[in-house]
């Protein structure tokens, strides 16, 4: 940096000596041994919370890059495994392959100290620093002083922190049993589930962390102690009398270790900002992550590194302090998403607690998405070949293919008399080129080149019940003679060119109607040629969409009636499932969101109340449905708004999709969001899938999963995982039709059907993608 001139080098002031405060300094000081860098900490150097902490290997191999010779003492010291157990309902299951360390907290505080004052950095113990603008003269002032951090309130409003408590409860213990490798117990006592995270950090002494859900909690009596002051370094004995006589059998005739245990909630710290002026957060006091997946020694040392890095590569502070800041944040983010949902896992384990025992610890080591089936099938073939087996053995014998390592992709799947010949869905796609709402020969190659490609389920976009129910004026309809010849030309050459069956998704656009087609402006209302729109309640879409008008009863019959009328031609039609949208703010949408929902009669206010229409809608539906094809309906689990439906618990999806089973629904199409312009989704690889995951799970319903699902890899994880039966895809299909056949080619699976007239390129994706397969051919 042009900052540390020969006269001026930069002053460098580290508030907290953590790990993170702790190996910035470190790596600050030698990067330029004339700097002045003090670390302040308020305890002394042999004081310590916490027990153990663990690293991944890819994470020491990371950071032995930035100072080789502090990774080479902490390795040193190291308690190394590479196998993992569950311990539950009597079953142990282990795995391998996984690669651990861990070490003490104190000692590699005591190693990173060392290192700092090898280098001249001046570590001051017994420091508090209640008010940090007394510090900020300095060049650069790290904030590293923790989830409390004195840094981060002194400058709140710049930061802009974030801190979300967690349901359950948690207490930190140690014990001196001899653990030898990572373990997760699980206890199935009066109250609940009780589960322990426990591993080894050197030979003698393991981490314990025991967590529970709020209920079981409470179920316990172990809230006698809420409110109790406890002096410093004092724990809750009754918290440890509880916890040692739950695990009892697993300890034998060692004790828990006790340092300031107590219950709390996990909080998890995000902030708008990192940096402010010449100020820079690092480790817990910018973020934190779920200790499920070891990550919070991890995010701060990685931090630091990145700090560093900017300091060294940037003329100023403040310039180097918005490139770490954009450097790290995605990283940071990702991790913490990663921690959130394993977080989630461990905090509704009860929901999983039904699945066989293969299927619930395939569950828990999948459950931040970071493992995966083809990830355990590296670190260990044996264990998932386990899984697999024990997966393919709990499917109905009807369905069960014969051969037990058939890709679980390619289970069939039965819905009533339907029997679908794989998991995979083409996901209804809007193609807005109908006229008049005819398809026309697009549809029939849009859905017949995918019926020919292999997916099990090919369903067509929302085709709707009236003129007046359209979304734009290229959607399909339902309505008339001429629709339903065109839709049987489809439906007849999916069932006479594939094994693919082909299903209609019925629905109403409500407030959403009336608007342009996709490339024309998306939601936006037409210019002219526009019709009058019903909804809830009369709120409209987009501030200058057309106002709905609020349904009457007569406007219900009438609504009602046109679903009916559109599933007998359904029907007669050929199609083998109906699907009734009531998902992404279109018509029976708006009845179930309180968002979009402020009526004052029967119809709106308790979600009961929000159910009846669309209720009245599957009741006639599945009247005139043929009692032998199975009837779907598509939900948005939440709307991602403050004033909608549940975004994290996905309470209000599950009390839908119950009434909805009660009601002769067979399977649930799992959505969210696109219920109202002010719904800010959390995107994500798979980031619908736990709202299939719980409704599939407490309500017992199956369910099809869309929504950040690409991959192979994707889809045999969440089937294996009972996350669920289903897997819809939309984009991956629009850019590949044939993804199921080129799917089964990369498996090696040769039991899928396979077209007559493609049969000689059944292995020329495989052949493309090898480029020693050239090497040595004839010609």
């Amino acid at each position: 940096m042009t900052t540390d001139t020969a006269a001026e080098p930069l002053t460098i002031e580290c508030v907290g000596g953590g790990p993170g405060g702790l190996f910035t300094a470190i790596l600050l000081k030698k990067a330029d041994p004339r700097r002045r860098v003090r670390v302040h900490e308020r305890n002394q150097p042999d004081d310590t919370f916490g027990f153990g902490v663990v690293f991944s290997d890819e994470t020491l191999s990371n950071f032995s890059a930035a100072d080789p010779e502090s990774i080479e003492r902490i390795e040193a010291e190291m308690r190394y495994w590479t196998t993992m157990t569950t311990v539950f309902r009597g079953r142990r299951i282990t795995s391998g392959g996984h690669g651990f360390a861990a070490l003490s907290r104190l000692r590699l505080l005591q190693i990173l100290g060392d290192r700092a004052s090898e280098l001249g950095v001046e570590l001051l113990h017994g420091t508090e620093v209640s008010d940090p603008t007394e510090l900020a003269g300095a060049s650069l002032l790290v904030g590293s002083d923790g989830l409390n951090s004195t840094v981060r309130r002194t400058w709140e409003t710049e930061f802009g922190p974030t801190i979300d408590m967690a349901p359950a409860h948690f207490i930190w213990l140690g014990t001196d049993y001899p653990f030898d490798r990572f373990n997760f117990l699980f206890e199935e006592t009066e109250f609940g589930i009780v589960q322990a995270h426990v591993y080894p950090y050197d030979d003698h002494l393991s981490t314990f962390i025991v967590e529970m859900d709020h209920q079981t909690w409470l179920n316990a009596g172990l809230d006698s102690t809420e409110g109790t002051v406890f002096a410093p370094g004092e724990s809750d004995q009754v918290a440890v009398s509880f916890c040692r006589e739950v695990f009892a059998h697993h300890l034998g005739d060692s004790e828990l270790i006790t340092n300031a245990s107590v219950w709390r909630q996990f909080p998890t710290v995000s902030c708008r900002n990192w940096h402010t002026a010449n100020v820079a957060l690092v480790g817990d006091a910018v973020h934190t992550a779920h200790y499920s997946i070891g990550s919070g020694t991890k995010l701060a040392l990685e931090d630091a590194i990145s700090l560093a890095g900017a300091i060294e590569a940037h003329e100023t502070v403040p310039e180097a302090l918005a490139a770490y800041e954009t450097e790290r944040r995605p990283g940071a983010e990702s991790l913490q998403r990663a921690a959130r949902t394993s977080q989630a896992w461990f905090e509704n384990v009860a929901l999983r607690w039904g699945l066989p025992d293969e299927e619930f610890n395939f569950s828990l080591m999948t459950r931040s998405l970071r493992v995966t089936y083809d990830n355990l099938r590296l670190r260990d073939p044996e264990f998932l070949d386990g899984v697999r087996h024990a997966w393919w053995e709990h499917q109905p014998p009807d369905t069960r293919p014969a051969d037990p390592d058939t890709p679980p992709m390619f289970h069939p799947f039965r819905l009533r008399d339907l029997t679908l010949a794989n998991r995979i869905v083409v996901s209804p796609m809007a193609q807005y080129c109908a006229t008049e709402g005819v398809p026309d020969d697009w549809h029939l190659v849009h859905l017949g080149s995918r019926a020919v490609g292999g997916a099990g389920l090919v369903m067509t976009e929302m085709t709707c019940i009236s003129p007046e129910a359209r979304i734009t004026p290229g959607c399909t309809g339902l309505w008339n003679d001429e629709q339903q010849a065109a839709w049987s030309r489809t439906v007849d050459f999916v069932h006479r060119n594939s094994a693919a069956a082909i299903g209609l998704q019925l629905g109403h656009a409500g407030r959403k109607g009336s608007t342009r087609v996709a490339w024309e402006g998306m939601d936006e209302p037409l210019a002219e040629g526009g019709w009058p729109l019903v909804s809830a309640s009369p709120i409209p879409y987009l501030p200058h969409s057309p106002v709905p008008a609020e349904m009457r009863r007569e406007d219900m019959d009438e609504v009602v009636a046109g679903f009916v009328a559109s599933t007998r031609r359904a029907a007669a039609a050929g199609f083998d499932l109906l699907e009734i949208h009531a998902a992404h703010g279109y018509l029976l949408s708006s009845f179930l969101s309180p968002a979009t929902n402020r009526r004052q009669d029967e119809y709106g206010g308790s979600m009961e109340n929000r159910l009846r229409f669309p209720l009245e809608v599957i009741d006639a539906v599945r009247e005139a449905w043929p009692g032998e094809r199975p009837l779907s309906v598509r939900i948005s689990a939440t709307d991602w708004i403050g004033q909608g439906m549940d975004s994290d618990h996905a309470d209000d999806a599950v009390a839908m999709a119950a009434a909805f089973r009660a009601h002769g629904v067979d399977i649930i199409d799992v959505s969210t969001g696109q219920v109202d312009p002010a719904g800010e989704p959390r995107y994500g690889r798979l980031y619908q899938t736990p709202f299939s995951e719980r409704i599939r799970n407490e309500v017992g319903i199956p369910t099809i999963t869309v929504g950040g699902v690409s991959s192979v890899d994707d889809i045999n994880t969440i089937l294996v995982a009972g996350r669920a039966d289903l897997c819809a895809m939309a984009r991956p299909h629009l850019v590949d039709p044939y993804w199921t056949l080129n799917s089964a080619i990369d498996q090696d699976f040769a039991g899928h059907p396979w077209p007559r007239q493609y049969l000689t390129g059944k292995g020329a994706r495989r052949r493309e993608q090898d480029p020693t397969a050239r090497i040595g051919g004839s010609g």
